[in-house]
């Protein structure tokens, strides 16, 4: 041969249907005219509900070549090379395949996915029993499920170390006795609003009587006023308000964007009033009152949290020192408190 190949004619061959379903699941056989007599499953699969024999094979698919074929003859010509197809209407799925001439005049076009299985696996309900035991794509098939179940796993993974981090970063700022936020969610809320320059207004709450509640009924009286205490202040506060537990009978109220002294003031009256009412444990009446006291950011030319909190510590001191169950502001340059 002297070195060159030789072209080699394919001779016309001989499959039952079954074993060409089994073989070939995406072959399409064409009589002498090129009509359509059978598909093979998996390609009957890429147009459920639609006959597909009868058609003429070149009205399905166009193909992709340098030379032109439309008829027959011209499809015939190309048995043993690789053609690239394409579904005429959508989803206009590509292929390759290879044409097997028959006795009878007619072929048979065995197609493949080619290295677009990806898409055509997004597009078309396949499995791997739509491809012949030995198809690479069953391989690529296994690998792509494989991914796709290594990949849900990770994702519903992060899910879970996402909500078991938020649960524990919610911990992490909750008081445990009351469900109201901490001394370290009160930090960031300060934090935040001062970077924000948003106005703001800060309580400071004391209860008084809460000592005698405890000599007298025991802690875990102490624990039901508490917690009776949080469910108040969570009624008459709105929902962007922070209400904070910062010390065993002590709490910071923390009113974003509410600066106006006689609404403060009307908060403090409800708040006073409300927990001057009785709680019961027991049988027991536990009776106490609280004394408040305010500081507004716009006081400051540069608030800062420390300072704002030490304001209205001694704003709430000086409820204290006027008698107890009160409410007083933080007066700035000034040696008084103005009181309720």
């Amino acid at each position: 041969m002297n070195g060159a190949q030789e072209n080699v004619a394919l001779s016309p061959v001989r499959m039952s249907p079954e074993a060409m379903d089994v073989l070939f699941p995406m072959h399409v056989r064409l009589d002498a005219d090129g009509l359509i007599r059978r598909v093979g499953p998996t390609m009957q699969k890429l147009r459920p509900g639609r006959q597909l024999e009868g058609l003429r094979f070149l009205d399905l698919f166009e193909l992709n070549q340098r030379r032109s074929i439309s008829a027959m003859p011209d499809l015939l010509a190309q048995a043993g090379q690789k053609l690239r197809l394409r579904l005429r209407d959508e989803p206009r799925t590509a292929l390759k395949a290879v044409v097997v001439p028959l006795e009878d005049g007619g072929a048979i076009v065995n197609a493949a996915f080619g290295i677009a299985f990806g898409d055509a696996l997004q597009t078309y309900p396949l499995h791997s029993g739509d491809f012949a035991p030995t198809d690479l794509t069953i391989e690529l098939l296994y690998l792509a499920e494989a991914n796709a179940a290594v990949t849900q796993a990770y994702r519903k993974l992060g899910l879970r170390l996402q909500g078991a981090k938020m649960a524990a970063e919610e911990q992490a700022y909750t008081d445990t006795l009351t469900g109201l936020k901490n001394r370290r969610a009160m930090d960031h809320v300060l934090a935040r609003l001062i970077r924000s320059g948003q106005d703001f207004a800060l309580s400071h709450m004391d209860l008084d009587f809460f000592k005698q509640v405890n000599d007298t009924h025991g802690h875990a009286a102490g624990d039901a006023v508490l917690q009776q205490v949080a469910k108040v202040l969570v009624e008459e506060t709105r929902e962007a308000d922070t209400v904070a537990r910062v010390g065993g009978d002590e709490f910071v109220l923390i009113f974003p964007r509410l600066t106006r002294p006689a609404r403060i003031e009307e908060i403090a009256a409800r708040l006073i009033d409300r927990l001057e009412e009785p709680v019961m444990f027991e049988g027991q009446e536990c009776r106490i009152s609280c004394s408040l006291g305010t500081t507004l950011s716009s006081y400051y030319a540069a608030p800062q949290a420390e300072q704002m909190l030490a304001d209205a510590d001694a704003a709430l001191y000086g409820s204290k020192e006027s008698g107890r169950a009160r409410h007083s502001f933080f007066v700035p340059h000034a040696e008084g408190l103005t009181g309720r």
